[in-house]
């Protein structure tokens, strides 16, 4: 027979297993945190699931798209970017790190660095951002913004996978922005 303690323990166990595996659950001291919140992006460039213009692909003249986000938490000390294509095994078209707290945006055709951030290695070997050039078909490209408690301060030009692995235990909140592009549409 079953008891409400015992019953209840397990759900406890069982809740506190969820948040070990959730971004954002563990600090960086190992104390236990709520999940993430949630940022919003948006973007004057083009609109969530719509399509990206072509200026901002490899078929115009490939500069960055403007990027924006709001609701981060009063405790944040800096932002990262990462932008990935999933319909590419997430080929990555922009790193971005320790964007200073008191950002808020990245204009059109601004590189990270000159809002004070790091620009990483794109899935191209370059620097900043890579516009979209898929080979075939529509693609779609997510834009992911997060809130840190901290400042990364990543060596050199850091990939997506050291992006990925420092935000393991620093995200306050996140937000996405998520568009698409296909070359026979542009």
């Amino acid at each position: 027979m079953r008891t409400a303690a015992g019953t209840s323990s397990r759900l406890t166990a069982m809740l506190a297993a969820v948040c070990l595996l959730a971004t954002g659950c563990i600090g960086p001291s190992g104390e236990e945190r709520m999940p993430a919140q949630r940022l919003e992006v948006h973007s004057q460039s083009f609109q969530e699931g719509g399509e990206i213009p072509r200026q901002y692909t490899c078929d115009g003249a490939g500069i960055s798209p403007q990027l924006a986000w709001s609701g981060a938490p009063a405790e944040t000390q800096a932002f990262a970017i990462l932008v990935t294509d999933p319909d590419a095994r997430d080929y990555v078209h922009w790193v971005v790190t320790d964007i200073p707290a008191v950002a808020t945006l990245i204009d059109e055709g601004v590189f990270g660095t000159d809002v004070g951030g790091t620009e990483g290695t794109n899935s191209g070997g370059g620097v900043g951002w890579t516009g979209p050039c898929p080979p075939s078909g529509t693609h779609r490209y997510v834009f992911s913004v997060y809130a840190l408690d901290a400042t990364l301060g990543l060596s050199g030009t850091p990939d997506a996978i050291a992006l990925r692995s420092a935000l393991q235990s620093h995200v306050l909140a996140e937000g996405q922005l998520s568009a698409r592009y296909g070359r026979a549409s542009s």
